[in-house]
């Protein structure tokens, strides 16, 4: 069964595990326990990279980091390059979109036909970007997130209540129109600030549990290198449980939005012909191993949730390991629109609807950076893991590898990579992680891409180009209740 229309809900640096639906005690997710409980949430489901750009980029083309070329967060896609929204505009399904998508550059559409609300940050690297007021700093992978933390509201959550607004009016208009519609809406929560409003801070300080994977208990090369140098090593107690009672408080925040589009979607008779999908571009530690944001291979940070409903679906969960790039093929062939020719990405419709067992299980993510934007610390880093079936790799070029068994070892503690009885395991993982994946060749890339990307650079900071599709920010938006 096609469905007639498309509601894709896709947020910022959600952690998988924070859902009610998947198991946590203390997560306040009603609308997407309800969407889980009529719908298939896919367990094992990752992203293509474990910072924004790079994943948001891949899950728009369904091509991994090293096959359309976006690394970091101011690479700029080409053009060129189709995503799943020209598949559907291609079978004449006309595509929109409501709020974020962190595309870089001069095309800002990506495929949409029409896009409301927009993002909050510039077009273009080069030009002063937005300033987040008494919370500056707080929203990249800096001290400054665990430091003005708890109690108090972000621009980024009242983006997210326009974007809402704009998405239930978008609903109406396309349910009166009759027409078969893709609708995307893009919300920047859970991401950090740690900031929540006072009855979620106050609640979740009440309810929440400190991490359960200790501080240091991965700790070994870039990972070590990586807490230090964020200064992350020693997070106070206090600043610790302000910043996980936030981060629920903004995961609820979320949730109550979300369920206002599905209430709205129901109201309007939509149900029965709409596959609904929820997904974020990547997770989140928050505080788990004494790491925050996102940035590695462990489950906290690689693993998204990943949610389809509609009523040709039978309602439960599926084990099988797939990524964003898989979503975007997924979406495409449900709703009867061409593949992409280039994508990585393989359909998992017929999983879900036929019981089709032919599955490869086995995803890629990559991390890789210049040593230019300030958060990398300075420090260039070409990085791969490789899902298969229940195991994972975790590749540092220059470093040794990491095995984990996560049948017997979920929590990703036990390192088999130098275990003798794991050593043809490792051998065949790292050959399929480094198979036409060459890190001396993408360092080299990346470097003479950061050239012409200095270039442009330079051109913005000289004429100021306008930004199109920009949401007025206002640093006064952002406040703090608790020091």
């Amino acid at each position: 069964m096609t469905p007639k229309n498309l509601l894709f809900l896709f947020s910022d640096q959600h952690a998988a595990h924070i859902m009610g639906c998947a198991g946590e005690l203390h997560a306040i997710t009603p609308a997407l326990d309800r969407l889980a409980g009529k719908g298939v949430r896919m367990t094992n489901s990752y992203c293509p990279s474990p910072i924004c750009t790079p994943s948001r980029m891949s899950m728009l083309t369904g091509c991994y980091p090293s096959s359309q070329d976006c690394w970091t967060n101011d690479d700029v896609l080409g053009s060129d390059h189709p995503t799943w929204l020209h598949a559907l505009g291609a079978a004449g399904i006309i595509p929109g979109l409501v709020g974020r998508m962190h595309s870089v550059g001069p095309d800002q559409m990506r495929g949409y036909a029409w896009r409301e609300v927009g993002d909050h940050s510039p077009n273009y690297p080069g030009v002063a970007w937005h300033n987040m007021g008494v919370l500056q700093g707080t929203n990249d992978p800096n001290p400054e997130s665990l430091i003005a933390c708890g109690a108090g509201q972000s621009a980024y959550e009242l983006k997210d209540h326009d974007t809402t607004d704009a998405a239930l009016k978008a609903l109406d208009r396309l349910a009166s129109s009759g027409e078969r519609f893709a609708l995307t809406v893009g919300f920047m929560l859970p991401h950090a600030p740690y900031v929540a409003a006072r009855r979620w801070v106050d609640h979740f300080m009440t309810v929440l549990p400190p991490p359960e994977i200790p501080a240091g208990a991965s700790d070994a090369g870039w990972i070590a290198w990586w807490r230090q140098n964020r200064v992350i090593g020693e997070v106070p107690e206090r600043q610790s449980r302000l910043a996980r009672a936030a981060y629920w408080g903004l995961v609820a925040e979320l949730d109550e939005m979300i369920g206002q589009i599905i209430d709205r979607v129901e109201k309007l008779g939509l149900s029965d012909d709409t596959l609904i999908v929820y997904a974020s571009d990547h997770g989140e530690h928050v505080g788990e191993r004494g790491l925050w944001w996102k940035h590695t291979f462990f489950d906290e940070s690689a693993k998204v949730p990943m949610i389809l409903a509609h009523p040709s679906l039978t309602p439960g969960t599926r084990d099988e390991v797939v990524s964003l790039v898989d979503l975007s093929a997924t979406m495409i062939d449900a709703m009867g629109a061409p593949p992409l020719p280039d994508a990585d990405g393989r359909s998992f419709w017929p999983l879900l609807t036929d019981g089709h067992h032919d599955w490869d299980n086995a995803v890629f993510s990559e991390y890789c950076t210049d040593a230019v934007p300030a958060w990398t610390g300075g420090r260039a880093v070409q990085q791969r893991m490789l899902r298969q079936g229940d195991w994972k790799l975790h590749y540092y070029n220059g470093e040794s590898p990491r095995l984990y068994d996560l049948a017997n070892d979920p929590q990703e503690l036990a390192d088999l990579a130098d275990d003798p009885e794991h050593a043809e395991r490792v051998a065949r993982m790292l050959a399929r992680v480094l198979d036409g994946w060459d890190p001396d060749a993408i360092r080299e890339r990346m470097e003479k891409r950061r050239a012409n990307k200095d270039i442009l650079a330079a051109w913005a900071r000289q004429t100021n180009p306008v930004s199109t599709h920009l949401w007025p920010l206002d640093p006064a938006m952002n406040r703090l209740e608790d020091a």
